[in-house]
């Protein structure tokens, strides 16, 4: 289902819910009013009537048929009974006797049809049983529903016990006009949780409709970038959750068109920094073959060894590069790590005639990094430091809570137009190597959570070049190990 038809059909569902159960609640809350006022309305009157106009009771147990001809008495209450009837207040006025078990026999009745003479049975009893019983014992009752009367119009009963008497009743009979206001009250609710039903729809669709055509332009820029089409940003604007999304997409865009740039150049540069190698090899390997002195073929076999470990080095950095491995940051003494990346370099110094000089605290540095890339790091900027001149510094010091890691070196320095892009992929001075060293230290150090940063480039003293040189921060602990003390002691004494 479209995102706009849900939209609509939660709207409508929700909105219809609410004006149904709302209407529901009011129409039934004023049913009952109604029905408790009318009620009320209908004992009262018929109780007023039973203890005021109709008091001598006694006169009416003994009333026998015939005796409305005799006895001035009934001719009495039949007035009574009659004038209530036309003043409006009832439409039918009964004064008769009832016992449980038997039936309901008249004694002054004032019905629409013609009167009923004393002893005649009365013919609403069989739908009132639960009336007259219910007056019996507690005095007064009215009909639980009302019924429809010949003429179409809704009535209900009250039936009085009259005091004094445990078997003479009045019942009256009232029209119930409420029930007109309440149908057009219940089809008012229909009327509103119709309205409100389509208003819900017209808003959700109007709503889903502003949300789904952003998200459809997401979706096509989406598309687009699968294609390799990631020139044109997101532009969405707004502070929502979609604005939000569309600039977390423009930056995935703009990262994945970097990444693509970078990937595309990489592949220019391995082409180019593999194809000059082969060039050799092959001019090598001709040479080699049309050579029939053992002394030159050796020595020519030799260069195609140089070249091969050239071609393995350059595939190491892009690797590395490509894929920097997994970080697991431990804490634990930083001097180790660099004092196995110092001995390698300074072997590869050694062979070159030059020096390393290093110099760390007798104290254990305690930093939160992983070792591996913590040696892997420090052998690329010393690498590359040597590379540059032929002295190289590397110092340790605790600053400021992190590790401090300063390598430098007495080369010419980094030039003025390459400071800012120097730890860029690809970027560098050298004539070997693909210029991802300083690209991969920056990784590894931001992968460890530190920083990197070039502080000295190209600086003149007395005419000669100082070089550069590159500070790497790693997070230090906030804690140490339990029993610290005796930790930082034993790791003193081994580094004594």
């Amino acid at each position: 289902m479209r995102l706009r038809n849900r939209f609509a059909l939660f709207f409508v569902t929700f909105a219809v819910a609410v004006s149904a159960f709302q209407g529901w609640l009011n129409y039934s809350a004023s049913r009952l009013a109604l029905e408790d006022e009318i009620d009320r309305k209908l004992l009262d009157l018929a109780g007023v009537v039973g203890r005021v106009a109709i008091p001598n009771d006694d006169i009416l147990v003994t009333l026998r048929d015939g005796d409305q001809d005799d006895i001035e008495a009934w001719t009495d209450y039949q007035n009574i009974l009659l004038r209530l009837r036309a003043d409006g207040h009832v439409d039918e006025a009964d004064l008769f006797r009832w016992t449980p078990g038997d039936t309901a026999s008249v004694l002054v009745s004032a019905a629409p049809q013609d009167s009923y003479f004393i002893g005649e049975p009365l013919d609403w009893q069989v739908n009132e049983e639960p009336t007259l019983a219910a007056a019996l014992e507690h005095g007064s009752a009215t009909s639980a529903q009302p019924s429809r009367g010949s003429d179409g119009r809704m009535y209900k009963r009250g039936v009085v016990r009259l005091d004094g008497s445990g078997e003479v009743f009045l019942g009256v009979l009232m029209p119930v006009d409420y029930l007109e206001p309440l149908s057009a009250l219940g089809w008012s609710v229909v009327a509103v949780t119709a309205a409100a039903g389509l208003l819900a729809a017209l808003v959700g669709w109007g709503l889903a409709g502003g949300i789904a055509s952003r998200l459809e332009v997401l979706s096509r820029g989406a598309l687009r970038i699968q294609r390799g089409a990631m020139d044109r940003p997101f532009d969405l604007g707004g502070e929502d959750e979609i604005g939000r999304l569309a600039r977390a997409m423009d930056r995935m865009r703009t990262g994945i068109r970097h990444r693509d740039e970078q990937l595309r150049l990489m592949l220019s540069r391995v082409a180019h920094e593999i194809r000059n190698p082969l060039g050799g090899l092959e001019l090598f390997a001709a040479a080699a073959q049309d050579t029939e002195d053992p002394g030159e073929r050796h020595r020519i076999l030799e260069r195609v060894r140089q070249e091969v470990v050239g071609l393995n080095e350059i595939i190491d950095e892009f690797l590395g590069f490509a894929r920097p491995g997994r970080t697991e940051p431990e804490l634990h003494d930083i001097r180790e790590s660099v004092g196995e990346a110092a001995a390698l370099a300074e072997a590869e110094l050694e062979e070159k005639g030059g020096t390393l000089h290093v110099e760390f605290p007798r104290r254990p540095l305690l930093g939160i990094a992983d070792p591996l890339q913590v040696k892997r790091l420090v052998l690329n900027l010393l690498r590359n430091a040597s590379q540059a001149g032929d002295r190289v510094w590397l110092e340790g010091a605790m600053v400021n809570g992190e590790v401090r890691l300063s390598v430098r070196d007495n080369g010419a320095g980094i030039p003025e137009e390459l400071r800012e892009r120097i730890f860029e992929p690809f970027v560098g001075n050298k004539a070997k190597g693909a210029g991802l060293g300083l690209a991969i230290v920056k990784e590894m150090v931001e992968s460890n959570h530190g920083r990197v940063e070039l502080v000295t480039a190209a600086e003149e003293k007395d005419g000669r070049g100082l070089g550069a040189e590159f500070h790497v921060y790693l997070n230090g602990p906030e804690d140490l190990p339990g029993d610290s003390a005796r930790w930082m002691g034993a790791q003193e004494e081994e580094a004594t």
